[in-house]
Formats: C-alpha cells, sequence, structure tokens
C-alpha cells in the first residue's frame, strides 16, 4: 500500500523543506531578523566615519604651515609671525655701540659673547635684565650690528626679533633655521610672564630641555625686566597654592637659569645721565651752551622722575626739535 503522506494543516499540501525553514524564521524574534541589515548599517556608518577622518588629516596637512628653506640675502634682521613667515627689515632702529654709557662691562661681556658665536665658537644665550630705559634692547641691536661691520655678508649674523605673545611658535622658527647656511641672534624683547601663562614652556625646551635642543647657528638674547621673569606676585601665588610650594617655583624660575650669561643693567647716576646727553648732543651736531645743557636736562629727569638712557634720548630729541636740528650723525 502507498505510504501516508502527510499534509500541512487546512489541507494545503505537503510539508516541505522550505516551509519549515519559512515557519522557523516566522518563530524568531524580529530583533533576530534585522541582525543583517543593522550590521550592513554599522559598517557604513564606519567607512563614512573612516572618511571624514581621512578629509580632516587632509585639511590639517595642508593648513599647517610648510617649514620652507629660507633665503636670508633679503637682509641682516627680521621680524618672525607665527604663520611662519619671515618679514625682512631693511634698516633697524638702533643707535651706534659708542653712545651707550653706563654699561661698558656689560657691553664688553655681550661683544665679546657675539663675536665668539659669530666665529662659530661655543657661546651662552644672554638675559639682559634690570632698570626700564637702560639701553638693554639697544645694546643687543648695537652687537650685532658691530659685530656685522666688517665681516663678508656670507659671514655676517642675523637678527631675528620673536614678539613675546608668539614664543609658543618658538619651535617652528627653530626648525625653520637649523639647516641655514647663516648663524643667527633670535632676539626677545621685554620677556615676562604672568598669571596662567604657560608659553614659557616652549622657550625652557628650545633653550636646553628638548631632545633637539638649540641649533649650533642659533643662540638667543632676551630683556626684561625682571631678572627670574616672573612678577612677584605670581611667584607667591605658586607658593601658597601648590601641593609642593618649592617644585612649583622652582619650575618656573628655573627657566631663567636656562641663559649662561645674566647681564644686570642698574639706575644709572647723575653724572652718568649726562654723559649720555652730551655723547647724544656731539654726535648729532646739537651746540648748546654746557651749563645750559645740564641744567635742562636735569631738569627734564625730575620732571621725568628718573634717570636713564631712554630719558636722555627723549631729552635730546626735544633739544633738537626746538632748535631745528635733524638728528641726522654729523
Amino acid at each position: 500500500m502507498p505510504k501516508n503522506i502527510s499534509k500541512s494543516p487546512a489541507g494545503k499540501g505537503p510539508r516541505t523543506p522550505a516551509t519549515k525553514s519559512a515557519q522557523v524564521a516566522a518563530k524568531r524574534p524580529k530583533a533576530l531578523q534585522k541582525a543583517p541589515a543593522r550590521a550592513a548599517t554599522d559598517l557604513t556608518q564606519e567607512r563614512i566615519v573612516r572618511a571624514l577622518e581621512a578629509i580632516a588629516a587632509h585639511l590639517a596637512a595642508q593648513g599647517k604651515p610648510a617649514v620652507e628653506r629660507e633665503s636670508f640675502d633679503r637682509a641682516d634682521a627680521y621680524v618672525w609671525h607665527p604663520d611662519g613667515r619671515l618679514a625682512a627689515v631693511p634698516r633697524v632702529s638702533r643707535v651706534e655701540l659708542f653712545l651707550l654709557k653706563g654699561v661698558d662691562r656689560m657691553r664688553d661681556i655681550l661683544m665679546e659673547n657675539t663675536e665668539r658665536f659669530a666665529a662659530g665658537l661655543p657661546a651662552n644665550n644672554a638675559l639682559l635684565w634690570g632698570a626700564r630705559g637702560m639701553g638693554k634692547s639697544s645694546l643687543v641691536k648695537a652687537a650685532h650690528a658691530s659685530v656685522n661691520a666688517n665681516r663678508k655678508p656670507a659671514d655676517k649674523l642675523k637678527l631675528i626679533e620673536i614678539h613675546r605673545e608668539d614664543i609658543e611658535t618658538l619651535p617652528m622658527l627653530m626648525e625653520k633655521l637649523r639647516d641655514a647656511d647663516f648663524r643667527f641672534i633670535v632676539f626677545i624683547d621685554d620677556l615676562s610672564f604672568d598669571g596662567n601663562d604657560a608659553s614659557y614652556k616652549s622657550l625652557k625646551a628650545v633653550l636646553e630641555g628638548g631632545i633637539e635642543g638649540r641649533p649650533e647657528n642659533v643662540v638667543l638674547y632676551a630683556t626684561s625686566n625682571r631678572r627670574h621673569l616672573l612678577a612677584r606676585d605670581m611667584i607667591e601665588n605658586e607658593r601658597s597654592t601648590a601641593i609642593n610650594p618649592g617644585e612649583a617655583v622652582e619650575e618656573k624660575v628655573s627657566l631663567s637659569d636656562r641663559f649662561g650669561l645674566w647681564l644686570g643693567f642698574h639706575r644709572c647716576s647723575q653724572d652718568e645721565y649726562l654723559a649720555m646727553v652730551r655723547g647724544y648732543c656731539g654726535h648729532f651736531g646739537i651746540k648748546v651752551d654746557d651749563e645750559a645743557l645740564e641744567r635742562e636736562a636735569l631738569e627734564w629727569s625730575t620732571t621725568r622722575g628718573s634717570r636713564s638712557g631712554r630719558v636722555a634720548w627723549q631729552f635730546v630729541q626735544e633739544l633738537a626739535g626746538r632748535l631745528g636740528v635733524r638728528l641726522t650723525a654729523k
């Protein structure tokens, strides 16, 4: 006899494997049915994320200033800009070295250090600190000009000024100068740090602490009114708020220790102040009776409340303007 053929419910025909699979699938939870679709969606999202990351990295690489080999034949002095540009300075605003009075010892030390550096010998970074208006910045610029006076164009030092607020880009500047054919004085004028300013760490790394360190063809000269580059209230605040006050202060004070030369500038005496005034008047051909010159110069310093090279220069400008004398060397 023929075997009984099992039929599906409701008499719709025999059960088949396909029918069984469909029934099993129908009994599964809906979450399991959607798993393949969800996996495909996740894969698509992952690909989109990777593509966006690649685009972002490409744009970041394009936006980063390229460190290109610079030609330093245009001038002897430049100003560094944080976008990676060096602007040539055809004529540096400076005074002659012999016009700087009352700073003989500091002048001799800085000149000796600069001449050694220009000759390719070891030289120290220098911090010129002390009283306002006593010729710290003027001495750096005058020393640079004096050393270059008798040197061939290919052997001249290059002076590069970087502004205080751009110190965080100092490593970028070092990278640009490292492979150059010239030797450089990087000049930071009126250097100091206040509050929570952490840009001093970039300077510390360039001076001594980084892996690469300071390039052999670069020396840093900085001027400041503060010996340790920090305000007194900033030091006291570090002591009062730190877990270990000594270590907190040490970290910031150690910045000035990285300058091999500390050159202190102090307020000048009355005789030194008058020597500055007479020196300027003689250099620019301002002819005034000496007694009257001394009287007016002292009166000017009294009204200003101080005596310094800056005050002497301001008086000479006033005197020259009153007498109709142009400040051009005779």
